[in-house]
């Protein structure tokens, strides 16, 4: 119900008045928002989930949609039924942008959920000329979301925001600090880097930035790579010495990949107890190869893997835990072979833990 009262008040903004192209970020709280620029017959964008098979939808409500119809157009269902896709060549000229936060300050501070994928598609717009300096950026929150934020917490591909709705309030921030003026490649973060793995729109314009003559080089690019390659040799190795034939009783077949000890606590020889990720829904036409060469790309390589595709499931086993949080955190909802993963750290330990 509050959501719905802030979001009300977009339409009492002269920015929403003016505008004729609005992109809404597509989470459940901006439904109204989403709801107020159909009504008013402006071109709406929402954005893929997570970018995953593009930038942004249109949505494209059927001739003569009634009341009812304009609102299942602005759910998530809506999105999937009543849009078509619009990519980095779309004629896209946004003029007002809405985005969701966490925490927002009066000074137009913004706090997202800590992804970066409202900054990033505010970056990827600025690349493709859809929006400008002075496009206005709304966010809609409770009250108790609009707090005094440091200023040093905001880096220079943050977004800001000029207005923050509230249901009891409209506040204009005045905000002067610039917005993001395209993708920092040379201050890309890990997160950037995972993007670039799981994001293939990120990596078209990436390559386009560097064919137009942008440095496009990633900070820490060539370390990262480096370790990356690493992983992979060590994974080889691991696996080598996994498929040998061995003498004990209900040994797997010879060229299944199999950790020895606890399947789900194994302890790699001369290592400490490894962590364990597990990978469920994995669909039954999927092979292991693919699964391999997805964790590559995403720079999450195992140093061991037990496969049961038979039981849509796998293991990945990591000797660093930081790298095996990452892993569940890129895999999560990954889309492989049409279905969307299930990742997690293995029971014993989210037990231990």
């Amino acid at each position: 119900q509050g959501s719905l009262q802030a979001c009300s008040s977009l339409g009492g903004l002269d920015v929403f008045g003016r505008a004729r192209e609005v992109k809404v970020d597509p989470d459940k709280p901006l439904e109204g928002a989403r709801l107020a620029a159909l009504q008013a017959r402006k071109t709406l964008l929402v954005p893929t989930p997570r970018l995953r098979t593009g930038l942004f939808n249109r949505i494209v409500p059927p001739p003569g949609a009634t009341k009812e119809i304009l609102r299942r157009c602005a759910t998530s269902q809506g999105v999937r039924d009543y849009s078509v896709p619009v990519g980095l060549d779309g004629k896209a000229q946004v003029d007002l942008v809405v985005v969701g936060s966490v925490a927002v300050s009066e000074k137009g501070w913004r706090i997202g959920k800590g992804e970066g994928y409202a900054d990033m598609e505010y970056a990827m717009m600025v690349s493709m000329g859809a929006v400008q300096e002075d496009t206005p950026v709304v966010t809609i929150v409770h009250d108790c979301q609009v707090l005094d934020i440091a200023e040093e917490l905001v880096d220079d591909h943050d977004l800001t925001v000029d207005y923050i709705l509230t249901p009891t309030r409209t506040i204009q921030t005045n905000c002067k600090r610039p917005k993001p003026q395209g993708i920092m490649w040379h201050k890309a973060s890990s997160l950037l880097i995972q993007m670039l793995g799981k994001i293939p729109i990120l990596k078209t314009l990436r390559c386009r930035e560097k064919e137009a003559g942008k440095d496009v080089t990633l900070r820490d690019e060539h370390p990262a790579l480096a370790n990356t390659n690493r992983a992979a040799i060590s994974n080889k190795k691991v696996m080598a010495s996994n498929t040998q034939p061995r003498a004990a009783p209900a040994s797997p077949p010879v060229r299944q990949p199999h950790m020895e000890n606890d399947p789900v606590n194994p302890k790699l020889e001369g290592s400490d107890t490894v962590t364990t990720v597990y990978v469920g829904n994995l669909p039954g036409s999927l092979k292991v190869s693919e699964l391999k060469s997805a964790l590559r790309e995403l720079q999450v390589v195992p140093v061991g893997l037990n496969w049961q595709g038979a039981q849509h499931r796998a293991f990945l086993h990591y000797r660093d835990q930081g790298t095996a949080h990452r892993a569940v955190s890129s895999l999560q909802g990954l889309s492989l072979g049409g279905n969307a993963l299930r990742a997690e750290l293995a029971k014993s330990q989210r037990n231990r833990g």
